[in-house]
């Protein structure tokens, strides 16, 4: 049995990696030849060199596997749009053909629950918030979420490879927390509020889950998924102030006293688009169009089609987040 892993020198895909071996199957990692490895030291891989964005690439990596877990995506969105459709479109498209071509058995695709758009209502009903499911459909503006438009225009990359034939199953994690997420080292939540560099907030809600609960869950989708079939893996629907706050009291760090009024955070996502335009450097303002949003999910499908035990506990999530950073820093 052998497993291809895209994304492996990443948070979720190193992890995918180390549960995968475990189990005593072969893995295969791929991942850019520039990329660091450290996620992947000490484990019994076989590392693959290549690029999503580079097709000639993909079919030797394929040879002989079983089942590939697609985990490799572009994050930051830095390069605009069009650096993030290179990747996680195009890039899916091309790796989905390439396992096509040589037979692979099943597809795990690592989504995210950004591909669901946001609730319809923005301030939505605190006690009663609605929960976003797999058949919620993306409703918002892509310039307001370019990485969640392109995680959209992925799946829909996907659904074509099914139609075509190919065997996958879709997961979209919801806010990942847990060891070993370097390419949070310097923004992460945790460690702003546990330095005392956060200042401000804004009104959102979240959906916290432990990386060890995504990896399993990738694992169930690979044993019990329904092909074409979305899963959320989420566990904690969390106000961003009650996280902000049980951060700080589990670390001994600060949350921040100011929330940013939403019309205010809108207004100051229309002045960053000026400067994007004027200096013409992508910059991210996601995070001010999606002020006021509760992004709360209903994980009752995944955790019933898939079999999934009870999830991390918060403090957990948070704990191990944060005694990750500083024990590596």
């Amino acid at each position: 049995m052998i497993a291809l892993v895209t994304g492996s020198t990443g948070f979720i895909g190193a992890h995918l990696c180390r549960e995968l071996c475990s189990l005593g199957i072969q893995v295969r990692a791929f991942h850019r030849p520039n990329s660091s490895t450290m996620l992947l030291d000490g484990m019994p891989v076989e590392h693959v060199t290549g690029d999503l964005t580079v097709p000639d690439s993909l079919l030797p990596a394929l040879k002989d596997v079983d089942v590939l877990f697609h985990a490799g995506a572009e994050l930051s969105g830095k390069g605009g749009m069009a650096s993030l459709v290179k990747v996680n479109v195009d890039g899916t498209r091309a790796i989905l053909d390439a396992a096509l071509r040589q037979g692979v058995r099943r597809v795990v695709y690592t989504s995210s629950v950004a591909a669901l758009g946001a609730p319809e209502n923005r301030r939505g009903n605190i006690q009663q918030p609605s929960l976003l499911t797999e058949s919620h459909t993306w409703n918002l503006n892509p310039e307001h979420w370019r990485y969640g438009y392109s995680k959209y225009l992925s799946e829909m990359e996907v659904q074509y490879a099914v139609s075509k034939g190919l065997d996958v199953v879709i997961v979209n994690p919801a806010v990942v927390f847990g060891a070993g997420n370097i390419h949070r080292r310097y923004n992460s939540p945790v460690m702003l509020v546990a330095n005392r560099r956060l200042p401000v907030t804004v009104p959102a809600g979240m959906n916290i889950v432990h990386i060890r609960d995504v990896a399993a869950g990738h694992l169930a989708a690979w044993q019990h998924g329904i092909t074409g079939e979305r899963y959320i893996l989420g566990a904690h629907n969390i106000e961003v102030t009650d996280l902000l706050k049980r951060i700080a009291q589990l670390t001994g760090g600060k949350a921040p006293q100011v929330s940013i009024p939403v019309f205010l955070a809108r207004r100051l996502a229309r002045f960053t688009k000026l400067a994007e335009v004027i200096t013409r450097t992508p910059l991210d303002t996601s995070l001010l169009h999606l002020a006021g949003y509760r992004f709360f999910y209903d994980t009752g499908k995944a955790n019933k089609e898939l079999q999934l035990p009870e999830p991390q506990p918060l403090d957990t999530c948070i704990l191990d987040t944060y005694e990750w950073f500083v024990r590596t820093a």
